[in-house]
């Protein structure tokens, strides 16, 4: 019976006599069950159910499922390589036969050995050697498994570089099943660069989506299992206690977690999910131009999550000790300066606007600055210290903000029992109501520098220019939307569209709609107004590089954040910043010259020098600067005096907290830094039989539909690259993994639309942007993990049945057997992938590795004549066991060699554990578990051989 491996309950061991398990079925054969093939990952003897056999499978029914078999249960037959059957090949210039070679060389994963990268250059990318260091990282020999922290600044392409070492994941075999977690706001656009730059499709399941996959799947099925690749909010799955025994019962090959900095808080539903999934997966990858919050212990719990055994005492390490998990660049860092020329235009500076008070708004600084934040050891009128700076900030947000700030403080008060001590506030705040009551925006100062600075921008009714308005205050929010497009003359239909809100308030479907109507450049949206919601993770550059500051946030991380917005990588024009300065005569008023002007010139200034802003405090976290800085000010100290004061505390060495500073620098921007010592990793080695993937593709479709254009309705466009065909029933099918508002919206069901062509796909992804009605393109790239090109690479591995392999006439001295000779671990990976040519000689059989060679040498490929020479099959076949024999010899006798690659790191990680005292290490995280961890990533059991094809001379 075959079950999921999550569903299985624990077997016994037992001694058995004779062969073991382990020898009759080793890890890395290939099984029949159940008419179906699979590959042996492990095999254990149970005491009543004969041997318990871990099994994924390879056909294509079953292909990359895990499942279980128990010999006394089922009929499982050992697939034996000497029982190939060879099979002619009438196809024309023997394409049948070469086709399926090429089929098996992109089916078959790279080995763990290649650390070099192998689809760096087939995506939709920028060549930006700077954004390949990630997946370098992963795959590095320092990383015992592909999990690290990328902690890039806001705006290097941290997205891309998720997709790039996914992609590199995929092509190994360890990327079936994916899991991204990610902010429910970014949600689409994370979805929307996986597929449309990568051909790496993700199924969006927030809360909604999960309700509609489990009304559809059978009751009691795990909803984590009906996609194999998924990306969801962090706000729908942080909820453990609904989701939990379905993730606990699904292991994943990778799992994404964006904005990893919400993981920190121990005892938090994030933290909760994070420890729930970091031991269920394989690849681990966090992402956070955040990497910490300034306190030593949170940061090693998130890289323990990594790795339990990287960090030796908590509360003191450095980037040395984790330099195998952890990488961060700046815009100022040596390659990505060089890298960015043209790609990424510099920041322009911020520019402070000043907005005089006007008499009614004096009224209310003359009432702030005497009775609630009086000076001169006067006493405030409330008896909660930092609500005065409450009540200062919303006014330096807008009238209405402090009015919504003064009702609500209000009614708080009235609830107190004893209303003794809250009598004298209480007037004080009904004299700001009343003075907030009959304010209009015409008494608004910043209101109308914000007016005249939007037409002097551009913006208006018969532009495209478009802005980005930042502010803390919902009530502020809501209030411009309704009043400024007005001001700026937008009338009819227009003064609805011009402009939108963006907050916390509203659902993820609201917000991921107006992140992207706003990046369309046919949408008539032309102002975005938004809270600090959108100052991570959000992409608003796309048609927009001008951002203003409504109010700025008493935070360098928060304006930082938020300048990021648009200033980031594909920015083709200068981000320009402006901040509204609300300035006041009043005597001692806290106006925004006192805080906001002083805080953006610290900013502009970090930003231009270090290349962040985000370790000038030493603080680490917007929260905790804004409250550090209100209490500094509350004890008479300036802007400047509070920031130096916590960047010297923090550095001072008996806070022990000086060393985290060094994680906001840069961090692994020498290349030969993350990969100790040793230059970047030549390109992965892939055999290929083809020129490309267009020659394969174009001879697929010739073989599998020789009239393809009435069969597809096929028709390519030599001029521009445009493939356009009507996808048949088992395409349409597979397309179910893609996303299903891509699907809806291009009416894939009736027409494909793909290239080759990547300045057409690019053209394409441009269009889509422009586009009023979708962001999703309509022509996609055809990389070699394109659905498309998976079903043609299926198809043609299906023309030959199970266990055939063709013979080919071709210019060779003796019959020559190509052979697949791989090694796997105790998890079923290959370790080791050798493609063999075995030739029959005088002295026996000779043997290399260099398949490829061998057949350009012996005239195989696209002019070679197919002369439908009738060889002696049965003896081709005689001669199978012993080319296998030799085959196998050849392998083990190399085998120590090649395992050198993989070796040395794991010796390195177990000698590590074996000094390791570190008593928190506990579970899945003992000394023991992580040794055998380690372990099971070394070779192990009998290789793997194939019989895959065999060339034969004419005259023979």
């Amino acid at each position: 019976m075959t079950v999921d491996q999550a569903d299985v309950a624990p077997t016994t061991s037992a001694a058995a006599d004779g062969e073991s398990a382990e020898a009759k079925y080793p890890p890395g054969s290939q099984i029949e069950v159940r008419d179906e093939e699979w590959l042996v990952r492990n095999v254990t003897r149970t005491n009543d159910d004969g041997d318990r056999i871990e099994a994924v499978g390879i056909s294509e029914f079953v292909r990359d499922q895990e499942a279980v078999f128990f010999t006394a249960l089922d009929d499982v037959e050992l697939m034996d390589p000497r029982k190939t059957k060879l099979t002619p090949d009438d196809s024309p210039n023997f394409r049948r036969s070469r086709l399926f070679l090429e089929a098996i060389l992109r089916k078959t994963p790279l080995p763990q050995s290649e650390r070099g990268l192998a689809l760096a250059d087939s995506f939709l990318l920028d060549a930006l050697p700077y954004q390949h260091r990630p997946a370098q990282l992963a795959l590095s020999g320092g990383n015992l498994r592909p999990r690290m922290l990328i902690a890039d600044v806001v705006g290097l392409g941290k997205t891309l570089e998720i997709g790039l070492t996914l992609a590199e994941l995929i092509r190994r075999g360890r990327g079936e099943r994916i899991l991204v977690v990610t902010p429910q706001h970014v949600l689409e656009q994370f979805q929307h660069e996986l597929w449309a730059r990568f051909a790496i499709p993700l199924i969006r399941l927030d809360s909604a989506g999960i309700e509609k996959v489990q009304r559809e799947i059978p009751a009691g099925r795990n909803p984590f299992t009906y996609f194999k690749r998924v990306i969801v909010s962090i706000d729908t799955l942080k909820n453990t206690d609904q989701y939990k025994h379905h993730l606990e019962r699904i292991a994943w090959d990778a799992v994404v977690i964006d904005e990893s900095h919400n993981l920190i808080n121990r005892g938090s539903l994030r933290n909760q999910l994070a420890q729930l999934l970091a031991p269920r997966t394989d690849a681990l990858i966090l992402a956070s131009a955040t990497p910490h919050n300034g306190d030593a212990r949170s940061f090693a719990e998130l890289i323990s999550l990594l790795d339990p055994a990287a960090i030796r005492d908590p509360d003191r390490y450095d980037a040395d000790d984790i330099k195998h998990l952890f990488i961060r660049r700046t815009k100022v860092s040596s390659e990505v300066r060089e890298q960015m020329k043209g790609q990424w235009a510099d920041r322009g500076p911020s520019e402070s606007v000043h907005c005089a008070a006007t008499p009614a708004e004096e009224r209310i600084f003359k009432e702030l600055s005497q009775v609630w934040l009086p000076t001169n050891g006067s006493k405030s009128v409330s008896e909660v210290p930092l609500f005065p700076y409450t009540l200062l900030k919303s006014f330096l947000s807008s009238y209405t903000a402090l009015r919504a700030t003064v009702n609500a403080r209000i009614k708080t008060l009235e609830k107190k029992d004893d209303q003794s001590t809250a009598g004298p506030e209480l007037a004080a705040l009904q004299r700001l109501k009343e003075l907030t009551a009959v304010l209009t925006e015409q008494d608004s100062s910043k209101f109308r520098s914000l007016v005249k600075q939007l037409k002097d921008i551009g913006v208006g009714p018969r532009s495209e220019t478009r802005v980005v308005v930042f502010s803390e205050r919902v009530q502020t929010l809501e209030w411009l939307r309704a009043t400024v497009p007005a001001a700026l003359g937008f009338k009819g239909k227009a003064l609805n569209e011009a402009a939108r809100v963006m907050h916390g308030g509203l659902s993820d479907e609201q917000q991921m709609q107006c992140v992207e109507d706003f990046g369309l450049a046919d949408a008539p949206v032309r102002i975005l107004f938004t809270g600090d919601v959108a100052s991570e993770g959000v992409n608003l550059h796309r048609q927009c590089h001008q951002l203003i500051h409504y109010d700025v946030p008493w935070s360098l991380i928060r304006i930082e954040q938020r300048n990021g917005r648009i200033d980031r990588y594909g920015q083709s024009h200068q981000p320009q910043f402006r901040a509204l300065i609300l300035t006041s005569e009043t005597e001692n008023a806290k106006d925004d010259r006192t805080v906001a002007e002083r805080l953006l010139e610290r900013e502009d200034e970090a930003h231009r020098s270090l290349g962040t802003a985000e370790a000038v405090s030493g603080l680490y976290r917007a929260e905790a600067e804004e409250k550090s800085l209100i209490q500094d000010l509350l004890r008479g100290r300036s802007v400047n005096e509070s920031l130096d004061a916590t960047a010297q505390a923090a550095a001072d060495e008996e806070t022990g907290g000086d060393f985290l500073a060094d994680f906001f620098g840069a961090v692994g921007d020498d290349p030969e830094e993350i990969l100790d010592g040793e230059a970047p990793p030549a390109p992965a080695d892939v055999p290929r039989l083809f020129t490309g993937t267009r020659e394969f593709i174009d001879e697929a479709v010739r073989e599998v539909y020789p009239d393809a254009q009435q069969q597809l309705d096929l028709d390519q466009d030599q001029d521009t690259g445009l493939i356009s065909f009507k996808p048949p029933k088992d395409l349409t099918h597979r397309m179910k993994a893609l996303p299903p508002d891509y699907r809806r919206e291009q009416r894939l069901h009736e027409r494909l639309l793909v290239t080759l062509n990547r300045k057409l796909a690019d053209l394409s992804l441009t269009r889509a942007r422009e586009s009023s009605t979708s962001s999703w393109p309509e022509i996609s790239l055809l990389t070699d993990l394109h659905p498309v090109v998976e079903w043609l690479t299926d198809k043609v591995l299906v023309r030959l049945g199970r266990q055939e392999a063709p013979v080919i006439t071709a210019d060779v001295p003796a019959p020559t057997y190509l052979v697949q000779g791989i090694f796997s671990n105790a998890l079923g990976r290959p370790t080791v992938v050798k493609w063999m040519a075995v030739t029959a000689g005088a002295a026996g059989p000779e043997v290399t590795d260099d398949m490829v060679g061998i057949l350009r040498a012996a005239g195989v490929g696209p002019t070679m004549a197919n002369p439908l020479h009738e060889h002696d099959r049965d003896l081709l076949t005689s001669g199978i066991p012993g080319a296998l024999d030799a085959a196998e010899d050849f392998l083990r006798r190399h085998s120590a060699e090649w395992d050198k690659a993989l070796l040395e790191p794991i010796e390195n990680y177990k000698r590590r554990l074996g000094n390791w005292e570190q008593p928190t290490l506990a579970g899945e995280h003992t000394k023991a578990a992580l040794a055998d961890l380690a372990d099971s990533l070394l070779t192990t059991g009998r290789p793997m051989l194939r019989v895959l094809a065999v060339l034969d001379s004419a005259s023979a």
